[in-house]
């Protein structure tokens, strides 16, 4: 496995978790309260997604659709 693959990997599996915990409790939550979340949740596992790309994920949660966490790893903005 070469070091970009770790990286990529390691990438997708913090995205996975941070997608995982916005996911669990958004039943409820208002778009604002779910990019806070997202945000908050980005920052302690040190990831950073371009505006477009947390919309997007916001977006997904709020809807109740899949967010496809490795091809969002996979895509540097």
């Amino acid at each position: 496995m070469t070091e970009q693959d770790a990286t990529t990997e390691a990438r997708t599996e913090a995205l996975r978790n941070v997608v995982d915990r916005v996911t669990s409790w958004q039943e409820s939550a208002t778009d604002g309260t779910i990019r806070e979340e997202l945000d908050a949740a980005l920052a302690e596992v040190g990831i950073d997604l371009t505006d477009a790309q947390r919309q997007a994920v916001t977006q997904h949660i709020s809807d109740g659709r899949e967010v496809d966490v490795a091809a969002l790893a996979a895509d540097r903005g």
